[in-house]
Parts: structure tokens; C-alpha cells; sequence
């Protein structure tokens, strides 16, 4: 009997550390996805822009003020990558990435919700 209530407090603090480490993997994801949102917003604000001046990044929270000369952009597509890209090519290209977040969020959420159900059988059959 107490063998069995070791095995089942185990197997519950295995399924709180998968629960944990999903709940992790969700927040990342949200964060994301508000990130390219941002950025979609900011994408918006470039357009026909052209001789206005902005503040660009250089990275690490650092600006140059900059002046728009087109509304070509370079986009990294991933290794070292680039391409030329329109505003609006951007924009879909970042619709098409928050999509794909929003997939797996909605695959990790049912993994958590499997797994609370999973749990709660656990506990339900111990009860017994």
C-alpha cells in the first residue's frame, strides 16, 4: 500500500514538472506572438514613410536616427538568410509565423489539459 502511494505522489510531481515546463512553453509563445504583433504595428507606421526620420535599433537598446530611403525591407528567413521584402510581404510573412505560434499553443494547452485530466484519474482511482 505505501509502495502505491509513492509511486502515485511520483507520478503526480513528474506530471506538475510537465505541467510546469508547458506552462513555460505557453507564456514563451504568447510573448512571441506579442512581439510580432508589435512589430506588425510597426510595420504599419514605416509605410509610405519614405524621408521621414526614425529612431532604427542596433541592438541592445540602442537607437541611430535614421531616415527612410525606401520601402524595401531585408529579412532574415533564417541561416544567415536575406531577402528583400515590401511591407506588405513582411506583414503576411509575420501573419503566417503568429498562425503557426497560435497552432502550437493550442497543442500545448490540450497537452495540459490531457495531462490535468491525467492526473485527476490518478487521484481519483488512489481515492478508491
Amino acid at each position: 500500500m505505501e509502495n502505491e502511494q509513492q509511486e502515485l505522489l511520483f507520478k503526480l510531481s513528474v506530471f506538475e514538472q510537465q505541467i510546469r515546463q508547458l506552462q513555460q512553453q505557453i507564456n514563451a509563445i504568447e510573448q512571441g506572438v506579442l512581439e510580432l504583433e508589435s512589430l506588425n504595428v510597426g510595420l504599419d507606421e514605416i509605410k509610405n514613410s519614405i524621408g521621414k526620420e526614425i529612431f532604427a535599433p542596433i541592438g541592445r537598446g540602442i537607437f541611430v536616427k535614421s531616415k527612410i530611403l525606401s520601402n524595401d525591407l531585408t529579412v532574415d528567413i533564417g541561416g544567415k538568410n536575406f531577402v528583400k521584402k515590401t511591407v506588405e510581404e513582411t506583414k503576411e510573412m509575420i501573419k503566417k509565423q503568429i498562425e503557426k505560434l497560435e497552432e502550437i499553443k493550442k497543442e500545448l494547452n490540450n497537452n495540459l489539459f490531457e495531462i490535468g485530466k491525467e492526473a485527476e484519474r490518478m487521484i481519483g482511482k488512489a481515492g478508491d
